[in-house]
C-alpha cells in the first residue's frame, strides 16, 4: 500500500513543478520598470536619427527651426543634395564600389585566413592572431600620412585601390577574427566524415564547412559593409578629385548656395540618404546577424 501512495505523491507533485516555469519567462520581464528602460534605450537610439530625418524635411528658411515636426513638409533639401553641382549621385557610386569591393576582398582572405588558424596546428599561431587584433587598434590618422607618402609615390592618389587596400587593412582584422572563433566552434568530425566518404580537404571545406558556415561568413559580410560604407579620413585623405570621393567626403564638403553659407538641411538629407540602406540592411537581415553571431556552437 506505500508504493501506490508513493506513486499518487509523485504524480501530484510533477505538475506543480512543471507548471511553475512553462509559458512564463524570468520575472524582471514583467516588471513595468524593464520596458520603460527598453522605451529609454530604443528612443536614445533613434533620437538622432529621427532629427536628421526631421532637418532633412525642413524648407530651407526653417532649417534652424526646434519643431519636433516639419511643418510643412518640403523635399527641397532632397533636391539640392542631388543637384548636378554636389556630384552626389557619382559618389554614392563610388560608395557602392568601394564598400562592395572591400567587403568581397575581405571575405575571400578572411574566410581562407580564419579557417587556418581554426584547423591547423602550427607553432606561432597565437602570436599571429594577437598581430591581427593589434592591427586593427592603429587609429586611421596615425597611417593617414606614410600612406599618402606611399601612394603619391606608385600613383595612386584618386583610385578606388587607395580606398578600398587601406579599409581592408582595417576590416581584415574583424573578419578574421570573428571567422576564427566561429570555425572553432564547428566540429572536426564534419571534415573526417567528409574526407570518409572520398572528398578530398578542398571538397570537404566547399561542400561542406562552407554551407554550414554561411551563417557567419554572412554576419561577417554586413559588418564589414558597414565598416567600408561609414570610412571616412582614408577616402578624404587620398582622394581630391570630385568624381572619385564617396558619399561620406561629398557630404562634408557641400556648399551653400553663396559658397560661404552651411547648408545643414543639405547635409541632413544627404545623410539620410546614407543611413537608409544600412538601417534597411539590418531590419532585413537581423535574424541572420543574429544566427551568425550565435551559431557554430555544437549542440
Amino acid at each position: 500500500m506505500s508504493q501506490p501512495a508513493g506513486r499518487s505523491v509523485t504524480r501530484t507533485r510533477l505538475p506543480e513543478t512543471a507548471a511553475v516555469g512553462v509559458g512564463k519567462g524570468p520575472r524582471w520581464r514583467t516588471s513595468p520598470l524593464y520596458y520603460v528602460g527598453v522605451a529609454a534605450i530604443v528612443l536614445y537610439c533613434l533620437a538622432p536619427f529621427y532629427w536628421m530625418v526631421v532637418s532633412a524635411l525642413r524648407r530651407p528658411s526653417d532649417q534652424f527651426s526646434n519643431s519636433l515636426v516639419p511643418a510643412p513638409p518640403s523635399l527641397d533639401n532632397l533636391k539640392a543634395a542631388f543637384s548636378p553641382g554636389n556630384g552626389f549621385g557619382r559618389a554614392l557610386l563610388n560608395s557602392v564600389i568601394v564598400a562592395g569591393t572591400t567587403t568581397l576582398l575581405t571575405l575571400i582572405l578572411g574566410v581562407s585566413v580564419a579557417y587556418a588558424l581554426a584547423r591547423l596546428n602550427f607553432r606561432g599561431k597565437g602570436l599571429i592572431l594577437s598581430i591581427i587584433i593589434a592591427m586593427s587598434m592603429f587609429p586611421g590618422i596615425a597611417v593617414v600620412v606614410p600612406l599618402l607618402q606611399l601612394f603619391t609615390e606608385i600613383e595612386w592618389i584618386n583610385t578606388y585601390q587607395a580606398m578600398i587596400v587601406p579599409s581592408m587593412s582595417f576590416a581584415l582584422p574583424l573578419a578574421i577574427w570573428l571567422l576564427t572563433a566561429f570555425f572553432r566552434q564547428m566540429p572536426f568530425e564534419l571534415e573526417e566524415a567528409a574526407q570518409i566518404d572520398g572528398c578530398t580537404p578542398a571538397q570537404a571545406f566547399r561542400k561542406v564547412i562552407m554551407p554550414l558556415a554561411a551563417p557567419g561568413v554572412f554576419t561577417t559580410a554586413i559588418l564589414v559593409f558597414i565598416a567600408a560604407w561609414n570610412e571616412f579620413i582614408i577616402a578624404v585623405s587620398v582622394v581630391n578629385k570630385n568624381e572619385m570621393k564617396t558619399a561620406n567626403v561629398i557630404v562634408s564638403q557641400f556648399t551653400g548656395q553663396y559658397r560661404f553659407d552651411q547648408p545643414f538641411g543639405t547635409q541632413m538629407a544627404a545623410g539620410v540618404v546614407v543611413t537608409i540602406p544600412l538601417v534597411i540592411a539590418v531590419l532585413l537581415f537581423q535574424r541572420r546577424i543574429v544566427e551568425g553571431l550565435t551559431a557554430g556552437g555544437v549542440k
